[in-house]
């Protein structure tokens, strides 16, 4: 089995490229707009209302928004503290791998599954592009689990810990929490047989402890819009803010309606899983396809070896999601605990037939994936963002010498899988971390522009937008939202900024006002990468420009 020391020196590099992640810009558009919405809270000291810009916020429960708010008053309102919620909820996550994993095989098995959880691309990925998911993925596997460990062994903590899971996750995204925790726990129970378990005044308690949880939620939504039936959200009034997170809200995902639709693709799901759970996907796909065989197989009759949780729970909640019109590669986060507690006795398996022929192929399908993270890598740093450091060529040769050191060291294959598969998540999403999401965020406009504003000294109070077009990243680094003003007001105003596109820039000369400083920065959408944008010799005709006038 894989050493302690080997586990936890990878352990530590896992979250050495979280911690380097932290420092990163925020994203735009969601990542900045969550933590503008909590520093809002703060700044505000209002943390009942939920506002996006200047419209009320009816769309996901508060819980994200007050973790991030807690970490700004404990820490500061940085970039940094807005990313500490979300990683503790990642650790958490693999930590409940870990003990779902050992329940149901054994201890090696636990630590394969939180590795395998912790380099999925998706997690590490929203580690640092930090929406409601994070939260949300933590806390869902952690009341599975506990759950599960309940139906197990009838233990009064388990099951109330695992009602607390659950009211965790369902005050940070609604339905999607209870519909993910329940199918998981319902296949575990026909799997087993072990209905028994519901009939029990713990049940009581635990429900008890799932509305306690969720009280502060119902309280704020209830204060915020069933108190106010003439607020108008989305075009209606009489909005109630309870009646929408206990039904409303999943219709509208499925319908597309309010949120609006993108996708009507029913397969989005399956091939977005094809680079979200690298680089651990083929392993994943063929353990999900050996369990199944024989489930099925064996007729549904209950072994050790097999867990129905996993098969069944993946299964259900891929359908259910693949019929939503708004669909977002993070939606999946929520199942890669499930592949990732599916992958590891899979793994671990291999070693039983270590000169088996499929284990040779799964190790050479992992020299391949590594190989194409090698490549890629090499590319990000050498042609489309080029180090401008010796320390980072450095930093890479030292990594680069790491791995061929474990490819050519003689021993067994599957922890040759495990070890190179880890190393090239931790290539990877380091060069991203460290080199490429640097520089590629320098091309957002709003992060950009707020650094030349405190350069320059500029007064944040007198900066203005003559539209309600969202500016996030400008909103977060001024640790002030921009003014919204109109053509007619903007007259009347002196001393002031504008920050404008440069259809806007035209409608300011149309109106022949008239500005003695000009900023100018340039802007791209850079969660909606392009080859072109990637290809330097190409990047500037996909850019646009972003300017911040003085009007005296």
């Amino acid at each position: 089995m894989i050493s302690s020391t080997r586990y936890w020196f990878l352990i530590v590099l896992i979250v050495l490229v979280y911690i380097v992640g932290m420092f990163a810009t925020l994203f735009e558009n969601d990542s900045a707009q969550f933590a503008v919405m909590a520093m809002r809270m703060v700044q505000e000291h209002d943390f009942i209302n939920l506002f996006k810009g200047p419209e009320e916020y009816l769309d996901k429960p508060h819980m994200h928004y007050w973790l991030a708010a807690l970490s700004f008053k404990l820490f500061g309102i940085y970039d940094w503290a807005y990313r500490i919620p979300a990683i503790l909820a990642t650790l958490l996550g693999a930590y409940s791998c870990y003990g779902l994993a050992k329940l149901f095989y054994n201890k090696d098995v636990g630590k394969f599954a939180a590795l395998i959880f912790m380099t999925a691309q998706t997690i590490v990925l929203s580690t640092i592009d930090v929406r409601t998911d994070a939260v949300l993925t933590g806390f869902a596997i952690f009341a599975i689990w506990q759950l599960v460990a309940y139906v197990e062994k009838s233990k009064l903590l388990h099951i109330v810990l695992g009602a607390f899971g659950a009211g965790m996750a369902f005050s940070t995204k609604g339905q999607i929490a209870l519909l993910v925790i329940g199918i998981c726990l319902l296949c575990h129970l026909a799997y087993t047989k072990k209905w028994k378990a519901l009939l029990s005044y713990k049940v009581f308690l635990a429900l008890l402890t799932f509305i306690l949880t969720i009280t502060p939620m119902l309280f704020a939504y209830y204060q915020q819009f069933d108190l106010h039936p003439e607020k108008v959200i989305r075009g209606k009034d009489g909005r109630s803010g309870i009646f929408f997170i206990f039904w409303e809200q999943s219709f509208e995902r499925l319908s597309g309606e309010g949120v609006g639709k993108n996708s009507n693709d029913y397969f989005f799901f399956f091939h977005t899983f094809l680079w979200v759970f690298l680089p651990w996907t083929v392993l994943g796909l063929v353990a999900y396809w050996k369990q199944a065989k024989a489930i099925f197989k064996n007729k549904f009759q209950f072994s050790a070896d097999r867990q129905f949780l996993m098969v069944g729970g993946i299964a259900l909640i891929f359908f259910i999601i693949s019929f939503a019109q708004f669909k977002l590669p993070h939606y999946l986060n929520v199942v890669i605990p499930l592949f990732s507690i599916l992958t590891a006795p899979y793994i671990h398996g291999l070693h039983d037939h270590e000169k088996g022929k499929e284990t040779k192929i799964m190790l050479g399908v992992q020299y391949f994936i590594l190989s194409l993270v090698f490549i890629v890598s090499l590319l990000i740093c050498f042609h489309v963002f080029k180090f401008e450091r010796p320390l980072g060529y450095i930093i890479l040769v030292a990594v680069l010498l790491g791995i061929v050191y474990f490819c050519l060291k003689r021993e067994e294959y599957y922890l040759r899988i495990v070890t190179l598969s880890v190393y090239a998540s931790l290539l990877l999403n380091g060069v991203l971390n460290m080199h490429f999401y640097p520089r590629l965020l320098k091309y957002q406009a709003g992060s950009t522009m707020a650094q030349k504003v405190e350069e320059f000294n500029i007064p944040v109070d007198k900066i203005y937008k003559i539209s309600e077009r969202h500016t996030w990243a400008l909103d977060f680094y001024n640790r002030d939202p921009v003014n919204i003003t109109t053509m007619g007001e903007l007259v009347q105003k002196k001393d002031i900024w504008v920050y404008a596109n440069e259809k806007e820039l035209k409608k300011l000369r149309e109106a022949n006002f008239d500005w003695n400083e000009q900023i100018t920065v340039d802007d791209f959408r850079i969660t909606r990468l392009q080859l072109k944008f990637l290809e330097p010799n190409t990047r500037s005709k996909t850019l646009k420009q972003m300017y911040l006038v003085h009007i005296h």
